[in-house]
């Protein structure tokens, strides 16, 4: 039996479990033609969840409700994956990471959301006590991002997903730009995670809201099941407008969305098959800890695929500036997070070298295809501030120059590392 999910095509709860499955390549069917307020009445789905909530997975077992129960599932069915992080403790943060996003963030958001599109009582006090509440949970969030590309260690995690999941519904309708400018490092993730490629296939393209919405009468139940009758000519097409715009939250009595449509495919995605798997090599390169040269260099060259990927050094041009160590570390740092765009297609090491100031910046990128791309080219500002040079693996001083990059190598061309950082 496939993996069912029981939601509409814009549930932001329905998009947890989605994007885990991207990356775990677990196969989950959404039901199609899935009506809020009909499909989630019937008695079959009430048999699956008795209070008629959304979204519920079927799987071979029997039926899973609440959707971060529903996104752990997912995530668990392959264990070859880090979306649960490489230890205990990352687990546990993972779990912190993701309690916070659900009582702090998506409870305020909803609290402020609600009352305006009519579907609670709105009152001034509460609306804002909540903002208030809503601020000092992002500004903890904005604190952490400050120093950290991800909530917890170096890659995508779970905590992530459902993260930025629960910050859709808010930049989507009530999160103005004047309201999230006071959390820059939120804004960064965010707009960081909603563009990699597996919540961009998910979720589509997001556009911050311009205002708040008004305040709207709250509606009875009544009025979620049937119009109520016009009291003037001009009163249904004012209703109309308004339901025009959905909360891809899927409140209950709303219609959703139109699915957002699929993004064109990039063209590396349309590159003749490698034989090198990238996250083959990103996992044996995390998890080597010992004899490296002997295991994850030589595994590296076991995989590379001249044909499907290319290696290139980079070469900061401005390295006389580099006389502060942290600002130095927060440039290259900097640099890392605008590359996300490429994670799918790319692996780097990035070494700040000396002992004393001035300090170098050199790296090496693995790109897929024949030259950088680019998209990445265009999107990310600092790749003019290097110089790139593609390197000549038939070159045995080359490629020894690689090994050395990719293994932290100390002293790397006679001098010491200041930091060696990785994207992966």
């Amino acid at each position: 039996m496939a993996l069912v999910l029981h939601a509409g095509s814009t549930n932001k709860n329905a998009f947890k479990a989605l994007i885990a499955a991207e990356y775990t390549g677990v196969k989950v069917d959404l039901v199609k033609d899935f009506e809020m307020g009909v499909s989630n009445k019937t008695p079959e789905y009430l048999k699956m969840n008795p209070i008629g909530k959304v979204p519920v997975l079927e799987t071979p077992d029997g039926p899973i409700f609440e959707s971060n129960a529903i996104a752990h599932y997912v995530a668990r069915l392959k264990d070859a994956n880090l979306l649960y992080g490489s230890s205990l403790f990352e687990n546990a943060l993972i779990e912190q990471w993701i309690d916070f996003s659900s009582l702090e963030i998506d409870d305020n958001i909803l609290r402020w959301f609600i009352p305006l599109i009519g579907f609670a009582v709105y009152l001034p006090p509460a609306e804002e006590a909540t903002i208030s509440a809503l601020k000092r949970a992002l500004g903890a969030l904005n604190t952490h991002l400050a120093s950290n590309t991800y909530l917890v260690g170096h890659s995508v995690t779970l905590a992530d997903i459902i993260m930025t999941c629960n910050l859709v519904l808010g930049f989507n309708r009530i999160m103005t730009k004047s309201f999230t400018s006071e959390f820059p490092h939120v804004e960064r993730y965010f707009w960081t995670m909603v563009n990699q490629p597996n919540f961009y296939k998910i979720l589509g393209d997001i556009k911050q809201a311009e205002s708040v919405p008004p305040v709207q009468s709250a509606k009875k139940p009544s009025q979620t099941k049937e119009p109520a009758k016009p009291k003037a000519k001009d009163e249904p097409k004012k209703e109309t407008k308004k339901e025009s715009v959905k909360p891809k939250e899927g409140v209950v009595g709303e219609e959703e969305e139109e699915a957002p449509k699929p993004k064109p495919k990039n063209p590396l995605d349309l590159l003749p098959p490698s034989k090198m798997i990238l996250d083959d090599w990103k996992r044996l390169y995390s998890n080597t800890k010992t004899n490296f040269r002997e295991v994850a260099i030589k595994g590296f060259w076991d995989m590379y695929d001249p044909e499907g990927y290319s290696l290139w050094f980079c070469d900061y041009k401005y390295n006389n500036e580099n006389t502060v160590s942290f600002v130095t570390l927060n440039k290259v740092g900097g640099f890392l997070q605008r590359m996300d765009l490429a994670r799918k297609y790319a692996f780097g090491k990035m070494l700040v070298i000396g002992s004393e100031p001035p300090f170098k910046v050199k790296g090496l990128w693995l790109f897929r295809g024949q030259e950088i791309p680019q998209f990445v080219i265009n999107e990310c500002y600092d790749m003019e501030l290097y110089e790139w040079k593609k390197v000549d693996i038939s070159d045995a001083d080359q490629k020894e120059r690689v090994n050395q990059m990719i293994e932290d190598y100390e002293p790397f061309e006679g001098e010491a590392l200041l930091d060696a950082k990785c994207f992966k």
